[in-house]
């Protein structure tokens, strides 16, 4: 049985803009790679998130991405998140995600705020 990679975005500042899924998702894994465990730590303990986190970032990804998807294919989930806003845009999981691609781990990404979006909305 193969795990799966779940690519979540988290907060861009405040942190109730957040999906449900998303919390759901981060309660439910094995593990979730986090840029910065401290900082991820905030969100976990606002939304009592008890899942165990992982490191990974720009300075050990290349070192933990094979590990990293022998554990998802020994079954487990593993979700990503960055700082704030969608992993793999400037942050350091294009590595993992480029991997789990050429060995068809199923990818699940999960949508969240877009600053992007938030301010052409207001635009005018």
């Amino acid at each position: 049985m193969t795990g799966r990679l779940y690519i979540v975005a988290t907060p861009i500042g405040n942190l109730g803009d957040i999906t449900i899924r998303a919390v759901d998702i981060l309660k439910s894994v094995d593990l979730v790679l986090a840029e910065d465990t401290r900082h991820s730590k905030k969100l976990f303990a606002h939304y009592e998130i008890g899942t165990p986190l992982r490191a990974f970032h720009e300075h050990n990804e290349k070192d933990k991405t094979e590990a990293i998807i022998n554990e998802i294919n020994s079954g487990k989930s593993v979700a990503m998140i960055s700082d704030a806003g969608t992993p793999n845009i400037s942050d350091p999981s294009y590595h993992i995600v480029t991997k789990a691609k050429k060995v068809s781990i199923e990818e699940v990404p999960i949508p969240g705020p877009s600053a992007l979006i938030t301010a052409l909305s207001s635009s005018g």
